[in-house]
């Protein structure tokens, strides 16, 4: 049973370090990670992107508080729609999203998905739904709840039945972060997301000074470290080092 993995960046956004990494200097280009597996049973995108809007006026869909913390590099073709067509496919068939978590630049391509089921935590999406949470935790309400068929997951989840596609909660970034493992021929690919934005976030153990939960994010590092140690490769959730690594769509990742 084959699997393929193809991973797109859409855009990119430049922040200080120290937003990322407590202690930190400098400044940080962040590439905008996203997923296509292809599944024998399905089609999957793990995490969409900026919403278009973020190409012109970012400050318009979302306020004042994102183009003050960001620098966006994003253009017409970046986008995840965009992405897909290049490698001809349609966006219309995706049949799963995976969001790892409800910000901005992970859920902002949702809307172009028009099909697909959401597949995300239900501590996530609860959290997301109370405007309380919501305005503490950066998510806005606009990117995400549009009318998509949402399945609330509790815990680990096993997309296909078959052990090779498998939502793995590692929360802390956020209340309901999750991270994807993917099990490819001869290997294990776990797609950290914002779990561990770098290569350094899990050696040094150096967290963003703001997180939801200090301690449930030191131990979604374990688990990760874990995985790491039984063989699997992290792709870190916006590591511009690690990410030129990476081969691009339509380039398959084997």
């Amino acid at each position: 049973m084959t699997i393929r993995l193809f991973a797109m960046t859409s855009g990119y956004v430049t922040t200080s370090l120290g937003n990322l990494m407590e202690g930190a200097d400098g400044e940080a280009e962040l590439p905008i990670p996203c997923y296509l597996i292809e599944h024998p049973k399905g089609r999957v995108l793990f995490d969409t992107g900026m919403h278009p809007d973020c190409q012109s006026d970012p400050g318009r869909r979302y306020g004042p508080r994102l183009p003050s913390m960001f620098k966006f590099n994003y253009k017409p073709g970046d986008e995840v729609s965009a992405k897909l067509e290049a490698i001809d496919r349609d966006p219309a068939k995706v049949d799963f999203v995976i969001n790892s978590h409800l910000h901005f630049d992970h859920v902002g391509g949702n809307a172009l998905l028009p099909n697909a089921s959401v597949l995300v935590q239900r501590r996530e999406w609860q959290a997301g739904l109370d405007p309380d949470v919501a305005s503490q935790r950066g998510f806005y309400r606009q990117d995400f709840d549009l009318g998509h068929k949402v399945v609330q997951l509790d815990g680990e989840h096993d997309v296909f039945g078959d052990g090779r596609v498998v939502c793995l909660p590692t929360e802390g970034h956020t209340p309901g972060h999750q991270s994807l493992k993917v099990c490819l021929e001869g290997r294990e690919v776990v797609l950290a997301a914002d779990a561990c934005y770098f290569c350094r976030t899990l050696k040094e153990r150096r967290l963003p000074p703001r997180v939801h939960d200090r301690e449930a994010m030191h131990r979604s590092l374990d688990r990760l470290a874990a995985l790491e140690a039984g063989g699997a490769t992290i792709f870190f959730g916006h590591d511009d080092e690690f990410w030129k690594t990476v081969p691009q769509a339509p380039a398959e990742i084997t």
